[in-house]
């Protein structure tokens, strides 16, 4: 009898469905971001802050999982963009097929999908969801050796946020040392520190996140 991982299959599936996902987002020259940290770590602020600035020159749409309410999605979807939650009911990270089954229904014409993913820096690492990159938000206060705790999930991201410096006086924590440790284990990462709250550091995170929009349409000019 031959033995099958359940983990392996569950994976195996998912990554089917990323694939597609990933074909379609490509089609329509759409770049998505998917949202990662530790409960609390900042996503729902920097998504705020980010359409607040992008909504009058790109089409946006939000997904926000959580296990429950619909908190978050209402929070983004006051700032005058399209957003939809994900109660995954006690599951710890959204997959594929959740992220397929929403956006099937209001198509891909957008210029920027964000999901932002459970509070979860286990799970989220082994499910793609087909999106361009994985931005993983640690938040000041959270210590410095957060990414050494973690690090497939350091390795499955592209983009490291270091969030919250306005707290940084009242801490200990050196934000200097968090992206030091995130690079040792992967030096692709490119790198932010912010705060959402004063706004310190977010024009450099537009500036990057508007080329990459400029980058992927460019791919994609029939789109």
């Amino acid at each position: 009898m031959k033995k099958v991982d359940l983990r392996e299959k569950v994976l195996s599936a998912n990554e089917k469905i990323a694939i597609a996902n990933r074909e379609r987002f490509a089609d329509t020259g759409t770049l998505v971001l998917n949202l990662v940290s530790s409960p609390g770590s900042g996503k729902t602020s920097l998504v705020e802050e980010t359409v607040k600035i992008l909504k009058d020159r790109y089409r946006i749409y939000v997904v926000t999982g959580d296990i429950m309410t619909e908190n978050d999605a209402r929070r983004i979807a006051r700032h005058g963009v399209e957003a939809v939650q994900i109660s995954t009911g006690g599951a710890c990270h959204l997959d594929a097929k959740m992220v397929d089954e929403k956006l099937v229904k209001i198509g891909s014409d957008y210029d920027l999908i964000i999901v932002e993913n459970v509070g979860n820096l286990v799970c989220p690492a082994s499910f793609d969801l087909g999106e361009d990159l994985k931005v993983l938000l640690v938040a000041v206060g959270e210590g410095d050796d957060k990414p050494v705790k973690y690090p497939p999930m350091v390795r499955a991201s592209g983009v490291l946020v270091i969030n919250k410096l306005d707290l940084v006086p009242y801490t200990d924590s050196k934000p200097e040392a968090i992206e030091q440790n995130a690079l040792k284990i992967n030096p692709d990462l490119e790198v932010f520190s912010v705060s959402c709250k004063t706004g310190q550091g977010l024009d450099r995170w537009i500036e990057w996140l508007t080329s990459r929009l400029k980058t992927k349409k460019a791919a994609h000019p029939g789109s």
